[in-house]
């Protein structure tokens, strides 16, 4: 396989969230590593600031380039809520990566609208796998559409219908529309 796939949970789990071992399944053979963050694995519930949890993806990113002997830019980054807007923000800094896969990105916090994460859109520049639910408290299908309009590389939307944050019994469609899009990406 000339691809590989690093996936990083959210805030509340850890690396074997069920959407996350659907996206690995489905994806064989292509090589998929899923890491826990350190403050998971120190044992903590509270995140880490942003620097480590970037350094993290950083260093697994690297590790599974050279594991699998492929380039960093055959290596896509990706996860859930948090743990994928993690990946986005390494890759706007200018991290190589082949794409992103994100599973319900933490647009802005349930009710806040107006605090969007978004600042560092304009600098992704990779291709853009954005698998929401269409009923996320974190971010409307408009509002994601809307605030995705300032990445420079190409976007891909899949909306699951009637889907919240934590996408509950949609793990098969989530990793579906991985398995169906990361193979095709140039």
């Amino acid at each position: 396989m000339n691809r590989a796939l690093l996936l990083t949970p959210g805030a509340g789990a850890g690396r074997d969230q069920p959407s996350l071992v659907a996206i690995e399944d489905a994806l064989a053979p292509i090589p998929v590593e899923r890491i826990d963050f350190p403050y998971r694995l120190a044992g903590r519930k509270s995140p880490d600031k942003p620097e480590v949890l970037m350094n993290a993806v950083r260093a697994s990113a690297t590790a599974l380039a050279i594991r699998t002997r492929l380039g960093q830019e055959q290596v896509a980054l990706g996860g859930r809520s948090m743990g994928g807007r993690m990946c986005s923000m390494l890759v706007a800094d200018g991290f190589t990566a082949l794409a992103l896969v994100l599973v319900s990105y933490p647009l802005h916090a349930p009710g806040k609208p107006e605090r969007s994460r978004t600042e560092h859109f304009p600098s992704i520049e990779v291709p853009c796998l954005f698998l929401s639910g269409t009923r996320d408290a974190f971010g409307t299908p408009d509002e994601l559409e809307t605030a995705t309009k300032a990445i420079r590389g190409p976007v891909t939307h899949v909306w699951l219908e009637g889907g919240d944050h934590g996408l509950r019994r949609k793990d098969a469609e989530v990793a579906a529309a991985v398995a169906d899009w990361l193979p095709r990406v140039p």
